[in-house]
């Protein structure tokens, strides 16, 4: 499929000095560079652990009880039972 790229004067000298030093086409030079870097992209995206994706939201909330993950059900069965005796 074909797709055209517009590249500035400095990168397409660039691109053509490369490809003259590595004997291919400067089409062959860039589906090369993007094959690299989707390669690199995806494999960044493997690397994250749960953690690693949300580790900048663990800890911001403030207020509530600091123990809330080691009671949940404790806390959880007075509220039942607080809508019961409503």
């Amino acid at each position: 499929m074909a797709t055209s790229l517009r590249l500035s004067p400095e990168l397409d000298h660039l691109v053509s000095r490369l490809a003259k030093r590595r004997r291919q086409s400067k089409s062959e030079v860039i589906r090369s560079a993007l094959v690299t870097l989707l390669g690199e992209d995806a494999s960044s995206v493997r690397r994250h652990t749960p953690y690693q994706a949300m580790k900048h939201l663990l800890g911001c909330v403030k207020n509530g009880p600091p123990d809330l993950s080691q009671k949940t059900g404790e806390t959880f069965r007075k509220l039942l039972r607080a809508r019961q005796s409503r």
